[in-house]
């Protein structure tokens, strides 16, 4: 079959060696019901190989439903792909048809695939291998003959190494791949794409055609386009709407072009993670918490050295023992007189006399190795609480803050005893 044809029936246009390897493999699986995966960044042209592969097929009498799994919310895409019955939940007050049932004996396009649910993919894994599914709400097995096409431009290798997109899954839709090159691999194609655009809005809207000089077609071959074809045609329609001019030059041309090369050169982490990727909010309060505490023990190690020293006069020692000792009363909260200056003054006093020997042990000036367990101190309030009640929770979780249920919870997760 020409390949000329096929192109002009379905408004392709280009002339690389990878999209008519593409092409050539689409025409020559069409006429089988091998499953195919089609891969490739957004903006590609994937919608174009399932109906191309639809309408060469044996199926081209039958329905053709494209389905993008990624628009359908995770709590209604089973019932959307097969179906359900009458009161299968909340809402369901009529039973429905699924698109796998509707399209029985066609073909049935799953654009986005890789965003499928798991236990979505378990279901699709089943229709692959048996064509049986199971409405929801339902207990009869259903049959179907579907053929299914899948297209997604996610990596799915590494879907699959995050355990996102289950690894049998991708190899019963990958029976035979496509795969479509970036349109910065196309170089050649871009200015024909260009000129097919601009001829198809300048009959869409009644104006003349814009053409693009040497310089202008140089710039529009060598930028990267991240958004591939869909932003070539966006481009091309801004400039025939909003330009006067009919002759495109260069510096018109880069108005148009965002400049988003050195965003993607800025520096980013690969398969790696942060520590806290790992921990809720919740945690993450605990451990700068704990990381307080720290600090406070070690702000009183180093007071408590000083006072060891001799540097100090007793009168002074004194006073920081006093403070130390008040403020290990108030989970370990210390506070500083300020002076208005911010300074403090230490002065030795006149009459020279044997300081006393201030032997402070680590446990009676202050303690210091107090526990950094948030979940011993949430133990010992809740028993405070409970035998200030006598026992009964529903006075003591409204002294707490908490419901009953989260009190009861506690309860069974300290393993404390009435």
């Amino acid at each position: 079959m020409n390949l000329q044809t096929v192109k002009n029936r379905f408004g392709i246009i280009g002339n690389s060696e990878p999209l008519n390897r593409a092409l050539d493999v689409a025409i020559q699986v069409a006429p089988t019901d091998i499953t195919v995966l089609i891969t490739g960044e957004s903006g590609t042209g994937k919608e174009n190989m399932p109906k191309i592969i639809h309408h060469y097929s044996s199926r081209k009498h039958h329905e053709y439903i494209a389905v993008n799994c990624g628009a359908i919310p995770e709590g209604t895409i089973d019932s959307e792909l097969f179906g359900h019955e009458k009161g299968a939940f909340t809402g369901a007050t009529d039973s429905r048809k699924g698109y796998f049932e509707v399209a029985d004996g066609g073909t049935i396009f799953l654009d986005e695939v890789a965003e499928l649910p798991l236990p979505t993919q378990v279901r699709l894994l089943r229709v692959l291998e048996t064509g049986e599914f199971i409405k929801v709400g339902a207990s009869k097995v259903k049959k179907t003959d579907v053929r299914i096409i899948a297209a997604t431009n996610e990596n799915v290798q590494k879907a699959i190494q995050k355990g996102k997109f289950r690894e049998d899954l991708f190899y019963r839709l990958s029976t035979v791949p496509i795969s479509l090159e970036p349109l910065r691999e196309r170089k050649n194609d871009i200015h024909l794409l260009f000129r097919k655009f601009s001829a198809d809005f300048a009959e869409k809207y009644r104006m003349p055609g814009i053409r693009l000089n040497p310089k202008a077609v140089d710039i529009l071959e060598k930028y990267s386009w991240p958004g591939n074809i869909r932003q070539l045609k966006n481009v091309a329609e801004q400039i025939s709407v909003i330009e006067n001019s009919r002759e495109v030059d260069e510096l018109i041309l880069t108005k148009y072009l965002p400049d988003i090369d050195s965003s993607r050169n800025l520096p980013m982490v690969i398969d790696g993670k942060k520590e806290s990727d790992n921990f809720s909010e919740r945690d993450i309060l605990y451990k700068v918490l704990f990381e307080m505490k720290q600090d406070v023990t070690e702000m009183k190690r180093v007071i408590v050295d000083l006072l060891n020293n001799n540097n100090l006069s007793s009168n002074e020692k004194t006073a920081l023992i006093t403070k130390l000792s008040d403020s290990s009363k108030f989970d370990g909260e210390i506070k500083f007189d300020k002076q208005p200056n911010n300074t403090v003054s230490l002065q030795e006093e006149n009459i020279r006399e044997e300081p006393p020997s201030y032997n402070i042990s680590f446990q009676e000036s202050v303690e210091i190795e107090e526990s950094l367990s948030l979940e011993e101190r949430e133990k010992e309030l809740i028993q405070k609480a409970l035998k200030k009640h006598n026992g009964r929770r529903k006075n003591a979780a409204k002294e707490l803050g908490i419901s009953e249920r989260t009190l009861y919870r506690k309860i069974k997760e300290f393993e404390i005893l009435k």
